[in-house]
C-alpha cells in the first residue's frame, strides 16, 4: 500500500512542473502567439479596415510594395537611428548614474528619487510635460536660449531638431531603468575584491575595468537588449510629440503602422510593417544571444 502511494506521489511530482507552467503557456498562446500568427497571415493579404474579414490572400505582395516605397526606407532608417542612439545614450547615462550613486554620500536617497522620476512618470504625462518645455513661444528651453542670445528653435516642427528632441525625452525615460539594473548588479560586486585591487595599486579606472565591469557586464547587456526592443516598439512619446513629422523625420515603423492602418485603411500593409519591426527585434535578440554564448564560452576556458 505504501509502495503504491509512493509511486502515486512520484507521478504527481513528475507532472507538477508542467501544471505550474501550463497557465502562463495558455495565456501566451491566447494573447501573444495567436494574435502574432494572425498578424503575420494578415500581412499576406490585402485586408482593409473597411472589410477586415474579406481580405484576399496576395502572398508577398505587401512586402513587394514595401520594397518599392521610399517612405518605408525612411521609417526604417529613422527606427534604426532612434533605437541605436537610445541604447547608446540611455545605457551610458544609466551606467554613469548608477556608479555615481553607488557610493554613500549625504542626500543619496533624494538624488536617487530625483533620477528615478523619469522612469516613474507615464509616457503620456511625460510627453505633455516636454511639450510644454518645447513650446516655441513659452517653453523653458526657448526662454533659456533667448537669454543666452541664441534665439528660438522649432524643437518639434523642424526636421533638424525633431528627432533629437524626441530622443532626449526617450533617454530621459529609459536611463533610470538602466540605472536601477546596473545599481542592483553593483551590489553583487565583492567588496574584498575591490579592496584587493586598491591594495595592489590599481586606480579607480583600472579597478572598474578589471573588477567591476566583468561583474555588471551581463546586466548592462540585458538592459541594452530591453531598451532596444522598447525603442523599436515606442509609440506614445513619438506620436504625442510629433505625430511622426515633420516630413516623416520622426516616423518610426510603429508610427507608420498607425498611419497606414488608420489613415490609409490598409491593415494588410500595416501588418507587413509590423512584421519588419518583429524581425528587427528578433535580430537584436539573436545578437544578444550570440554575444552571451561567446562570453560564456570565453569564461569557461
Amino acid at each position: 500500500m505504501s509502495t503504491t502511494s509512493s509511486k502515486g506521489r512520484n507521478g504527481l511530482a513528475r507532472f507538477l512542473p508542467y501544471a505550474f507552467i501550463l497557465p502562463p503557456m495558455i495565456y501566451l498562446a491566447l494573447f501573444m502567439f495567436w494574435p502574432l500568427a494572425r498578424q503575420m497571415y494578415m500581412s499576406l493579404t490585402n485586408t482593409r479596415i473597411i472589410n477586415p474579414n474579406r481580405g484576399r490572400f496576395i502572398g508577398l505582395g505587401n512586402y513587394e510594395r514595401l520594397l518599392d516605397d521610399p517612405n518605408f526606407y525612411l521609417s526604417l532608417k529613422v527606427t534604426l537611428i532612434y533605437t541605436a542612439l537610445t541604447v547608446i545614450l540611455g545605457v551610458l547615462l544609466g551606467v554613469i548614474s548608477a556608479l555615481a550613486i553607488d557610493r554613500p554620500f549625504r542626500g543619496r536617497s533624494i538624488v536617487r528619487a530625483i533620477l528615478l522620476f523619469g522612469w516613474a512618470v507615464p509616457g503620456v504625462a511625460a510627453s505633455l510635460i516636454w511639450l510644454w518645455m518645447y513650446n516655441e513661444r513659452s517653453g523653458i528651453f526657448n526662454r533659456v536660449t533667448e537669454v543666452l542670445g541664441i534665439g528660438r528653435f522649432a524643437w518639434l516642427t523642424s526636421t533638424d531638431y525633431a528627432l533629437g528632441s524626441v530622443l532626449a525625452v526617450t533617454v530621459w525615460q529609459v536611463a533610470p531603468f538602466v540605472m536601477l539594473v546596473v545599481l542592483a548588479a553593483l551590489q553583487s560586486v565583492p567588496g574584498e575584491v575591490r579592496e584587493a585591487a586598491k591594495i595592489d595599486g590599481a586606480d579607480g579606472l583600472s579597478t572598474f575595468r578589471a573588477v567591476t565591469l566583468p561583474h555588471i557586464r551581463p546586466s548592462i547587456q540585458l538592459a541594452a537588449l530591453l531598451v532596444a526592443v522598447w525603442s523599436i516598439r515606442r509609440y506614445d512619446i513619438i506620436y504625442l510629440l510629433t505625430g511622426g513629422g515633420p516630413l516623416g523625420s520622426t516616423s518610426t515603423l510603429v508610427v507608420k503602422i498607425r498611419q497606414v492602418a488608420f489613415e490609409g485603411h490598409e491593415l494588410g500593409m500595416a501588418s507587413a510593417y509590423g512584421a519588419v519591426g518583429l524581425v528587427l527585434a528578433l535580430i537584436i535578440a539573436a545578437l544578444h544571444y550570440v554575444a552571451e554564448r561567446g562570453r560564456m564560452k570565453w569564461m569557461a576556458r
